[in-house]
């Protein structure tokens, strides 16, 4: 049986068309063809700047050999380092106290030369020291004009032993010079100082470099300064001498292990330097300059680890990338229209095929 010829034609019309429909259908419509833009991640903001490292800077303990911190200090600033914060022990409270209150480098060390060692030392004798000690807070107060600790220019802390229990004791408000004082009070040599209901001696005994008080007031990074006397060999002949290689003794163990926590220990070569021997003050304060000059290099190196340490910690994590969808999660509609459909997504094409 033949059909006409215009019933052939009529019925390949329509198989196209609904053909064409099929495909229109299996593709999405008019949207399917569009282009769709590719995927991409969002763009991992920068990370913001660390803020500036707060440089902390612990003076240690050693009578006369405490001129050599101003020495110090003078590298230091001039090199563009200022510090942050300031702890001192005994001597280094007394330089890291008119530090803290404004006073520079070179204004310290005219006061260093022009220092009367009368003014500082009030002789007494049968009252549990040879030295009272009140010339020396009157001293500290005149130059920091009166201000007590929580009013200088930088946090400031001072280190002292109490005597009753021997605890470390830091001082970080209340009278400068009475904090400095305390701090100061070697053993047998003055006397104990008296704040409140307790008496204090030097805090050499517990901190003879006070890293620990620095990190405490906040600094990110501590250059010590260590001017501890080292056992020599030979008898120190005079009280003082006797007092102070007992007290380094004493501390050596305690102090290497503080020491160890700050990131540069500057070591001026003072050993040669009596404990009382003021009118070496300037070549102390030559070889706190040539020490801290040859430290240069290890404490830039020191802020450079210690900036990229803080960078790191602040940077934002990147996103995880989105998994690539698994087949089994595609409608892939296997028909054999949909794989022939030339408009399909193309994630549906990679994972479909």
């Amino acid at each position: 049986m033949f059909l006409p010829i215009p019933f052939v034609r009529s019925l390949r019309t329509g198989a196209i068309a609904a053909c064409m429909l099929l495909f229109a259908a299996c593709g999405g419509g008019t949207d399917a063809v569009r282009d769709t833009p590719p995927l991409t991640q969002a763009a991992t903001p920068p990370a913001p700047p660390p803020p500036p490292l707060r440089i902390g800077l612990a003076l240690g303990g050693g009578a006369a050999k405490g001129f050599a911190h101003i020495g110090v200090i003078k590298i230091l600033e001039a090199n563009g380092i200022h510090a942050d914060v300031v702890a001192g022990t005994s001597a280094g409270s007394v330089v890291g106290a008119l530090y803290a209150s404004g006073l520079d480098a070179f204004a310290m060390q005219e006061r260093a030369v022009a220092l009367d060692e009368a003014s500082i030392r009030d002789v007494r004798l049968f009252s549990g020291g040879l030295i009272q000690g009140q010339k020396l807070q009157d001293y500290v107060n005149a130059q920091v004009e009166r201000r007590p600790i929580e009013r200088l220019g930088k946090p400031f802390a001072a280190v002292a032993t109490r005597l009753d229990t021997g605890d470390r004791v830091v001082f970080v408000r209340g009278n400068t010079g009475q904090a400095v004082r305390a701090s100061s009070s070697v053993p047998g040599v003055f006397e104990p100082a008296r704040i409140g209901e307790h008496a204090y001696v030097d805090g050499g005994v517990v901190s003879p470099v006070p890293v620990d008080a620095a990190r405490q007031l906040g600094a990110d990074l501590v250059i010590a300064v260590d001017i501890s006397t080292r056992a020599s060999g030979s008898t120190p002949q005079h009280l003082l001498g006797i007092v102070n290689q007992s007290i380094a003794i004493m501390g050596q163990r305690l102090g290497a292990e503080e020491r160890a926590r700050a990131e540069v220990v500057i070591r001026p070569q003072v050993d040669d330097i009596g404990p009382a021997s003021f009118e070496q003050r300037a070549h102390a304060i030559l070889q706190g300059e040539r020490a801290a000059l040859a430290a240069m290099p290890q404490i830039r190196t020191a802020m450079a680890a210690r900036q990229r340490q803080r960078a790191a910690a602040l940077a934002p994590r990147p996103a995880p990338a989105k998994p690539a969808p698994a087949a089994d999660e595609v409608d892939c509609g296997n028909t054999w229209v949909r794989r022939l459909n030339p408009f399909r997504r193309g994630d549906q094409a990679e994972v479909c095929g």
